[in-house]
C-alpha cells in the first residue's frame, strides 16, 4: 500500500490548528499601559491583524549525510542524532521537524581514548528510570582509531532531563566483542538490550536482560537471523533492531540485507509470547515491511516518533537517491507518517519521493502548554532594575525572585521563544499564551550599549519595553540584562566537555580547563550581575572566587583562572548568539573565552583570544543540572 501525503486544499503543506478562543491570547487581553509608560502601545482585536502562520511543511531528505537517524520529541522540541563517522556525538534541536534541516549541530560528547575514540555510529537516546530518577541514556557505537574491528556499544547518562546533556560516561555492556546498533526494550518491569553482532558469515540481532541501562545480566539470546532470501542481498544481515509498541503489542523493526546495496530494507518481528528471552515468543514476518521505491534506495536503520499532539505516528530513516550509493555519507535523513493495518501491524507504505511536500506533524502549531528543557534566566530592566515576571495578569516588572524566571529556547532563523515556568509563552502584546508557533511569540536579541540587550519581536521588530519606566532616556527602558539563574554548566559546542577547574581545585589562580562531565561542583557556575550589564561567573565549589584572566593580562593566549571578584577582568559580556550558543567577552581585555586548537582532550586550559566570527571553539552551550 502506498502512503499518499496530500496537503490541505489552499494550505499547501501545513495545518492551521488555531481556534477562535486563542485570538484573545494573541492580541489585547492585557490591560492598556498607563499614559506615562514607555511601553509599546497595545493594539486592539479590531486593529491588530492576525499574523500569518509560517509554513512548516518540508521535503525529504531533511539533510544530507544523516545515516542511522534517531529522533525524539520531548517538551516542545525535536531532538535528532545521526552517525558522524568522527569521535564527536552531534545533536540537533528544533521545535519543528522542518527546522531540523537548518538547526545548529551541537557536539554533546567527544572521546579521545584511541581504543574507543572513533567511527561514532548510530546514536540512540532513551528516557529511562535511572538510579537518580528519569535520565536520558545515550547509546552509541564506536571503536579504535585505525579500523572498524573494535566497534562496540557505550552508554552515557544525562545530568538531568535535557537530551542535550551534559552527559557522563557510564560504561560499555560488551567492551571486548564486536557489537553495534544498541536499543532498549522495556517489558513488564524489566529492561532488555537489543543489538547486532556477527556469528560466522551471518550478522544477527541479539537480546539480553539488563540490570541497569549499561550492564547486561544473564546469557544473551539470538533474536533474529537472516534466514529469508530478502535478508541476504549482498550479505546475510539483520541489524538495527528498533522497538515499536502499539495497543499492547510489541514489535521490533529491524534492517535486513547489506547496507551497501540498494536492497537494504526493513523487516518485522512481533513478541507473540510472554518472555522476550524465549525464542519461541518471537514471530518473524515473511515479507519486508519497507523497501526501496519512488527513487529512494536502501531505506533503513529507522526510528519512530509521534506528532506533538500524539495523533500521528512517524517513521524516520535514512536512504539514498542513487542505486549505486551504499554505506557512506550519501545516506540522508528522511521522515514520513505511517499508519496501522486492520490486523494491527504497522503499514509504512513506500518511501516518499524526494521533492514531494510533506505536511508538518500534527500539533506543531499548538496550542501547546510546555516548559522546554533549558537554563532558567532573569530578564532585568536597565532603568528599573526589576525583573520581567509572568503573572495571572500577564507580564509585570517586579523585584527579582524565582517567579521571574524564563526558559530562553532557540527556535529557527536566529529567533528565541521565552517560556514561563508554567509553560506559557511571551507575546508581542505583553500576553502569556500557549505556544501556537507564531512570529509574535518569537524574539531576536539585539546587542545594545554596554552588555545589555534589546528584545525585538520577530513579527514587527519592535523592542520590548518596561511598563513603568520613567527614565529620562527612554531607550534605557528597552535594555535588558540577561542573567542565568541557579547552577549552570558551560559546555563547549566543539567538544561537549564542560568548563571546570584543574584537578577540581578552587583556590586562587586555579586554572580553568575543560573536562568530561562528572557531576562535580567545580564544573558548575553561578552568575551574578556585574557592572554596566556585565556578569560575573562564580565557581560553585568556591563562590568567593570568579572567572578572571590571569593577572588581568591583555595578551592573547592568557590563561583563565579563578581569582578575586574585584579584578578588572572579572566582568564579562554574556553574548547570546543567533545559533543558540553563547560566548563570553572580557570587558577589560575585549577578548573572548577560547578552547585552544578546538581540542577534544580533557584538561586543556581555556584561554582568551581575539573574537572570530562563527568560531565554534569560542561558543558554549548553557546547561541546567538537577
Amino acid at each position: 500500500m502506498n502512503y499518499s501525503i496530500k496537503p490541505l486544499p489552499g494550505l499547501t503543506g501545513y495545518r492551521i490548528p488555531l481556534a477562535i478562543s486563542l485570538l484573545c491570547a494573541l492580541v489585547a487581553c492585557s490591560p492598556e499601559p498607563p499614559p506615562e509608560s514607555n511601553a509599546v502601545p497595545l493594539a486592539t482585536a479590531s486593529t491588530l491583524p492576525l499574523p500569518a502562520i509560517e509554513d512548516q511543511s518540508f521535503t525529504n531528505p531533511l539533510f544530507a549525510n544523516g545515516a542511522d537517524p534517531w529522533l525524539e520529541y520531548w517538551q516542545g522540541n525535536y531532538y535528532l542524532t545521526t552517525t558522524t563517522w568522527t569521535s564527536q556525538l552531534v545533536m540537533r534541536k528544533s521545535p519543528t521537524l522542518a527546522g531540523l534541516a537548518t538547526a545548529t549541530p551541537v557536539n554533546v560528547w567527544s572521546e579521545t581514548n584511541p581504543k574507543s575514540c572513533c567511527n561514532f555510529w548510530a546514536f540512540e537516546f532513551h528516557r529511562l528510570q535511572g538510579p537518580d530518577g528519569p535520565r536520558w541514556y545515550m547509546m552509541y557505537t564506536s571503536g579504535k582509531q585505525e579500523n572498524l574491528d573494535g566497534q562496540h556499544l557505550s552508554v552515557l547518562e544525562s545530568a538531568g532531563d535535557d537530551p542535550m546533556g551534559p552527559y557522563q560516561y557510564k560504561g560499555s555492556p560488551m567492551p571486548d566483542s564486536w557489537n553495534i546498533d544498541g536499543n532498549y526494550l522495556e517489558h513488564k518491569g524489566k529492561l532488555y538490550l537489543l543489538w547486532s553482532e556477527w556469528e560466522g558469515d551471518e550478522q544477527l540481532n541479539w537480546i539480553s536482560q539488563m540490570s541497569n541501562p549499561w550492564t547486561l545480566t544473564g546469557e544473551p539470546m539470538v533474536l533474529s537471523r537472516p534466514s529469508l532470501p530478502w535478508e541476504q542481498s549482498g550479505r546475510k544481515v539483520n541489524e538495527g533492531p528498533e522497538v515499536l509498541k502499539h495497543q499492547g503489542r510489541t514489535f521490533v523493526i529491524y534492517s535486513a540485507s547489506f547496507c551497501d546495496t540498494p536492497d537494504y530494507k526493513l523487516g518485522l518481528l512481533e513478541l507473540t509470547g510472554d518472555n522476550p528471552m524465549d525464542a519461541k515468543s518471537w514471530t518473524k514476518a515473511d515479507q519486508p515491511v519497507f523497501e526501496r521505491g519512488n527513487g529512494v534506495f536502501g531505506p533503513g536503520h529507522n526510528g519512530f516518533f509521534t506528532s506533538p499532539d500524539g495523533s500521528e505516528n512517524w517513521l524516520v530513516y535514512h536512504g539514498n537517491n542513487k542505486e549505486t550509493d551504499g554505506c557512506s555519507a550519501t545516506r540522508s535523513v528522511r521522515a514520513q507518517p505511517f499508519t496501522y493495518k486492520a490486523d494491527g501491524t504497522p503499514d509504512f507504505g513506500t518511501p516518499v519521493p524526494e521533492g514531494q511536500t510533506v505536511a508538518a506533524p500534527s500539533g506543531e502549531n499548538g496550542p501547546l502548554t510546555i516548559v522546554p528543557e533549558g537554563v532558567k534566566w532573569q530578564l532585568i530592566n536597565r532603568a528599573t532594575q526589576l525583573c520581567l515576571t509572568p503573572s495571572a495578569q500577564g507580564l509585570t516588572e517586579q523585584a527579582c525572585t524565582e517567579a521571574g524566571q524564563w526558559i530562553i529556547d532557540p527556535t529557527t532563523k536566529g529567533r528565541y521563544r521565552l517560556a514561563s515556568t508554567s509553560g506559557l509563552f511571551m507575546g508581542a502584546q505583553r500576553e502569556l499564551s500557549a505556544w501556537v508557533n507564531q512570529p509574535t511569540q518569537q524574539w531576536q536579541f539585539k546587542a545594545g550599549s554596554d552588555s545589555y540587550y534589546q528584545l525585538l519581536n520577530a513579527a514587527d521588530q519592535k523592542p520590548f519595553t518596561a511598563t513603568d519606566c520613567k527614565a529620562e532616556d527612554a531607550a534605557l527602558c528597552q535594555d535588558w540584562l540577561m542573567l542565568p539563574a541557579g547552577n549552570t554548566v558551560l559546555s563547549s559546542r566543539q567538544s561537549g566537555k564542560v568548563l571546570s577547574t584543574k584537578e577540581c581545585a578552587a583556590t586562587g589562580d586555579t586554572q580553568v580547563t575543560q573536562q568530561s562531565w562528572t557531576k562535580q561542583a567545580c564544573q558548575q557556575w553561578n552568575w551574578k550581575a556585574g557592572q554596566g550589564g556585565s556578569v560575573q561567573l562564580q565557581n560553585s565549589l568556591n563562590p568567593e572566587l570568579c572567572l578572571i584572566v590571569k593577572d588581568d593580562a591583555l595578551a592573547a593566549g592568557a590563561d583563565l583562572v579563578l581569582g578575586n571578584c574585584a579584578a578588572k577582568s572579572s566582568q564579562w559580556a554574556l553574548q547570546l548568539l543567533v545559533n543558540g550558543a553563547v560566548s563570553l567577552l572580557s570587558q577589560h581585555t575585549k577578548q573572548v573565552v577560547d578552547l585552544p586548537s578546538c581540542s577534544l582532550f580533557d584538561g586543556v586550559g581555556v584561554k582568551q583570544t581575539p573574537e572570530q566570527s562563527d568560531a565554534i571553539c569560542q561558543q558554549f552551550q548553557l546547561r541546567a543540572v538537577d
